[in-house]
């Protein structure tokens, strides 16, 4: 396991448009979710010990934030011939047995990784209502133990964007296993 951190990225650059097959069988774009007022894109899979530490978390945030227009749309850019584990049958598999309430997308042919400048499990982008980048980071300061979490900077972020301030703290990368990229 090869531990990295996310990159900051341009914050206020628009989102980059994709269409991705999701668990549900359909293709997914940034515009099928035009009424949501905040989307965040998490770079996501199933066998990284940061990502299964901090699903459960994710689950909590969406059922919280749902009713409020924020809309969180996982992307698994794995190289699934190398982790089995990240194919898309078992991403299938991990969401029902994390009882995920967001899309979960592949991105088999890794572009959307590449282009978004996704660097490690998880990575996250939260755009504004425009699909301009706001905040890149961390979900919180302790993927380990949510009992000793301090700050939870996703949700602080998404709070300031909801009451139309700015994003006013530092943003932290976020930590997990690098993206497993195909040779």
């Amino acid at each position: 396991m090869v531990l990295l951190k996310s990159i900051p990225g341009s914050l206020g650059s628009e989102i980059i448009d994709f269409s991705l097959k999701g668990i549900d069988g359909k293709v997914h774009s940034p515009s099928d979710y035009k009424d949501s007022g905040i989307l965040i894109v998490i770079f996501m899979c199933n066998h990284c010990p940061y990502v299964k530490a901090v699903i459960g978390r994710f689950v909590k945030f969406q059922e919280a934030y749902l009713s409020k227009g924020v809309r969180l749309i996982g992307i698994n850019s794995n190289d699934t011939d190398a982790y089995p584990d990240d194919s898309f049958e078992n991403m299938i598999l991990f969401s029902k047995e994390r009882s995920m309430n967001f899309s979960y997308l592949i991105d088999d042919m890794q572009n959307i990784a590449k282009a978004y400048d996704a660097v490690c499990t998880p990575d996250i982008y939260v755009y504004d209502k425009e699909r301009k980048l706001r905040y890149r980071g961390r979900y919180d300061d302790n993927w380990q133990d949510e009992t000793k979490v301090k700050s939870v900077d996703l949700e602080k972020a998404v709070i300031n964007l909801l009451n139309n301030e700015e994003i006013n703290f530092e943003q932290i990368p976020s930590l997990g296993c690098s993206i497993k990229w195909k040779n």
